[in-house]
């Protein structure tokens, strides 16, 4: 029920994480061993099957040590679309808000009243 352009980022996901497993020299056996898979698993994952576990795709970046890009990977700070949203939100004017209507005593600050000795 995945649509092809999902299907062929996760095939290219897959062989992204066989060549990086390869390239540290990992045996598939181990690196099932490794993120606590079994052997066919991780074939499924570097085939970039569907059905897959989000924890097998995050534990396989663990062991390959790239476990920070999936951490960064919808990083608010980073998410252009949601950063427009909020600039679209802001308001138009911000108006001064009215200053609540206290005593007419003026306050105090370390015994002075407030506007002497009050450098600017």
């Amino acid at each position: 029920m995945s649509s092809l352009r999902v299907e062929k980022v996760l095939r290219q996901l897959g062989q992204d994480i066989q060549v990086a497993r390869k390239k540290r020299r990992i045996p598939v056996k181990d690196f099932a061993a490794r993120i606590g898979v079994a052997e066919g698993t991780v074939i499924r994952l570097e085939k970039g099957e569907p059905g897959t576990r989000l924890e097998t795709l995050a534990m396989a970046l663990l062991a390959l040590g790239e476990l920070p890009r999936l951490e960064r990977l919808l990083d608010p700070a980073s998410d252009d679309t949601g950063l427009m949203i909020d600039h679209a939100n802001l308001p138009k004017r911000i108006g001064r808000g009215r200053k609540p209507v206290t005593g007419t005593a003026t306050p105090q600050v370390n015994g002075q009243d407030s506007d002497e000795g009050t450098a600017f």
